[in-house]
């Protein structure tokens, strides 16, 4: 039987088409220069590796990831490329970086004030490192999902867990400026129809918002908690005419060049 820790991998490609968008959205706004070496960090089952490929071919590309399932989901997806178990916060290295990609990952990680500024550090001159974070902690997906854990009989498990901090474009292009010639920053809100109701939206943030809480229940908590978040999401999203729900998914982008 599959672990927790092995579906994640399974569960996120479920939707792979629309959470690999940004990422093309993102990569297309990076300026156009040579891109030797390259590097993917949070690559995740390598789909957003695959398009690092495809957007910089000449480059030597690499991929870390701290889930063990997502790094063997993408040495299978990409078995030319390298890719290293390794977790953000303790990768330390001399290497420097051409292109650096943070793909729907930086917002799981503390301290942005000192993490950018590092992650800049690792680029070489005019090297660019390229961000996309969801941004959409005040969507009813997100604000149901505090509420069920704050109220629930898990309450006391879960305090701590859901993230409340919204991610300014100002805050990150006064943070980058004074380090880098250039500072793109941008929030593009997706609308993903999809199909299957309310399981369709459970299904999509099984994949992401709602992993750090399941892992914290046993297994019959976890039923308990999801069918109540699923009956909280079916009274938050209403269908369209077919069942098919327009998930709003605000995301912030950042592209920024070093000096």
């Amino acid at each position: 039987m599959d672990s927790p820790k092995d579906r994640y991998a399974q569960q996120y490609v479920q939707f792979e088409d629309e959470r690999t968008r940004p990422v093309k959205d993102l990569l297309a706004a990076v300026p156009r220069t040579q891109i030797k070496t390259a590097i993917d960090i949070g690559c995740g089952p390598g789909n957003s590796t695959e398009v690092l490929r495809d957007h910089s071919p000449a480059a030597a590309i690499r991929g870390i990831d701290n889930s063990a399932s997502m790094i063997e989901a993408a040495r299978q997806r990409l078995p030319s490329v390298r890719f290293d178990a390794v977790d953000i916060v303790e990768w330390n290295e001399s290497s420097t970086y051409d292109l650096i990609l943070g793909n729907a990952v930086l917002q799981w990680l503390p301290d942005h004030d000192s993490l950018f500024p590092k992650l800049v550090q690792r680029l070489s001159s005019g090297g660019h490192l390229a961000v996309q974070m969801p941004d959409n902690l005040e969507e009813p997906a997100h604000q149901l999902l505090r509420k069920i854990a704050a109220d629930g009989p898990w309450a006391e498990r879960l305090k701590g867990i859901a993230r409340t901090e919204r991610f300014e474009a100002r805050r990150y292009f006064g943070l980058l400026s004074p380090i880098c010639s250039r500072v793109d920053v941008w929030r593009t809100t997706y609308h993903h129809p999809l199909k299957g109701g309310p399981d369709a939206v459970v299904e999509w943030f099984k994949g992401s918002a709602l992993r750090p809480f399941l892992a914290a229940l046993g297994e019959t908590e976890r039923d308990a908690f999801l069918a109540r978040y699923r009956h909280a999401i079916a009274d938050g999203y209403p269908g369209e005419g077919d069942g098919t729900i327009l998930l709003p998914f605000p995301r912030l982008f950042i592209v920024a060049t070093r000096r």
